[in-house]
């Protein structure tokens, strides 16, 4: 089958034929998901060649293990359970790497170094590198659920599943996480 046929298929069929080892949708697959993954570890870390290994870990990981999914609707949660045991890998080997501290005064710092004109795709980016500095001063527990509740939108029982954590815990840590964002952000919006 040529490749152009298979950008035409859904994303269940893709998986589907992953898993029977199918390479040419494989590669389909990481094409159409490699994006979100990469976004989600741009605001999970900072330093960016560690956002393109942990990609690239999650990737070759999903990858390897298709096969073992077995129910094909669930390939979201799934996939997020890899990314999210990777990014506590990550933490596990950076425990004692230099903790982001950021505080109104930083921000502002980004918010003047941006230097571009007037507009809103400009406002747009300025916001976007705000909202993505005070994700990242969240303490990790804080900044795992928010990105996958308000980036994935996956559901308090799947944030619950993914990160071996009570529903109760994952809402509370939710709203601490929301709150936070809210006062750090409060001079901007």
């Amino acid at each position: 089958m040529p490749n152009s046929k298979y950008k035409k298929r859904d994303i269940h069929t893709l998986i589907a034929l992953a898993q029977e080892n199918d390479s040419k949708a494989l590669e389909e697959l990481i094409r159409r998901i490699q994006r979100n993954i990469f976004t989600m570890f741009s605001y999970l870390t900072e330093k960016r060649q560690d956002i393109a290994d942990l990609t690239q870990e999650a990737l070759v990981k999903m990858a390897k293990n298709i096969h073992t999914l077995k129910d094909i609707s669930k390939f979201k949660p799934w996939l997020n359970q890899i990314v999210t045991n990777i990014f506590y890998d990550y933490l596990k080997k950076h425990a004692n790497d230099k903790k982001i501290d950021l505080d109104n005064d930083k921000l502002l710092e980004i918010k003047d170094k941006i230097g571009c004109e007037p507009g809103e795709k400009c406002l747009f980016s300025e916001m976007e590198k705000l909202i993505k500095a005070a994700i990242l001063s969240l303490p990790d527990n804080l900044r795992i659920v928010i990105i996958l509740r308000e980036y994935e939108g996956l559901s308090y029982d799947d944030i619950a599943k993914i990160t071996n954590t009570a529903i109760g815990t994952v809402k509370s840590r939710i709203s601490r996480a929301r709150l936070k964002l809210q006062e750090e952000l409060r001079d901007f919006i």
